[in-house]
């Protein structure tokens, strides 16, 4: 019997040129909103054994963001059965994820909407809302099961500004424009972007962040299997009636040796784009990323030939 899941996208999201930190947004068909492919009861699962075990970690809202979280809720729980009848469905009040037969009450107020909200869906669910006191769009309600080096606790409140403070060079390159589209982002017009780095560890959560050094260290012998692809797709929607704007990250992961593998068939440059790509990451990016201790590694064993 053929799999309910769709297929796993296959995103390479680097190309060569000089680096400079760019927002990338393309425009997003809302049917696309939501990805779920076969990974979809694992990461479930991961999130609600994250969510038991260390629930204030991971999960924070504040009073303001409770119309915006409801208003994601009610948004999810009619676009999942829609877009994928295999499974989702809707009893009722209840939506049914049918691959475990694990059925949610809509109506239960045992859990905060969005935390709820991100149990459905294999993303993270951030809700920004725009501060009277200051027109700073700030992070009202997170869930955030998966980070990519950050804690929720650091973030929570903050303006888009203050979340990205620590990136390199944000402020020059791309803080003005974050605000701009914040301001101007409209309801009938959501985007998408794609980010990426490598990573020597391939968990979904990684909140400790970037590529720390190893104890045994990453060569251009074992790279292929010591290194990780990891992208995040994050989509941007302002909701139809809070106005609120919902951010919602997917963390895929697969392994540098596929890289070369899956290239013959769905992407022959890749491994190509991604050594220039690497090769252009400045200085403080590279540590920031914790890049210094791999990128050698990882660019030789790219770079050396192997058959089909």
């Amino acid at each position: 019997m053929p799999t309910p899941f769709p297929p796993t996208p296959h995103y390479a999201p680097f190309k060569a040129g000089e680096f400079r930190w760019s927002m990338g947004l393309t425009p997003l068909d809302l049917d696309d909103w939501i990805e779920v492919d076969a990974h979809s009861p694992g990461d479930l699962a991961e999130k609600e054994r994250l969510l038991a075990e260390r629930h204030n970690d991971v999960f924070d809202a504040y009073p303001e963001g409770l119309p915006g979280s409801q208003e994601v809720l009610a948004l999810l729980a009619d676009h999942l059965p829609a877009r994928f009848p295999r499974l989702y469905a809707r009893d009722g009040d209840d939506l049914i994820y049918i691959p475990t037969a694990r059925r949610w009450s809509l109506v239960d107020d045992t859990l905060h909407p969005l935390d709820l909200a991100a149990r459905l869906v294999q993303e993270d669910l951030c809700l920004m809302r725009r501060d009277p006191a200051d027109n700073a769009y700030k992070l009202v309600a997170a869930s955030v099961c998966f980070p990519t080096g950050w804690t929720l606790a650091d973030k929570m409140g903050g303006s888009v500004a203050a979340i990205h403070a620590p990136i390199p060079n944000y402020d020059t390159q791309l803080e003005s424009t974050m605000d701009r589209f914040f301001d101007r982002i409209k309801v009938d017009r959501p985007v998408v972007r794609l980010n990426w780095n490598l990573m020597t560890d391939p968990g979904l959560s990684q909140p400790r962040g970037h590529i720390r050094k190893q104890s045994t260290p990453v060569t251009a012998d074992n790279a292929g299997d010591r290194l990780w692809l990891r992208v995040e797709r994050q989509t941007l929607r302002r909701l139809p009636h809070t106005h609120a704007i919902l951010f919602t990250i997917r963390i895929l992961v697969r392994p540098l040796r596929n890289i070369v593998n899956d290239a013959n068939a769905q992407d022959p440059d890749e491994a190509t784009r991604l050594i220039a790509a690497l090769q252009a990451v400045p200085p403080e990016v590279r540590a920031y990323k914790g890049l210094p201790h791999v990128i050698d590694a990882a660019t030789t064993w790219l770079e050396t030939p192997r058959g089909a």
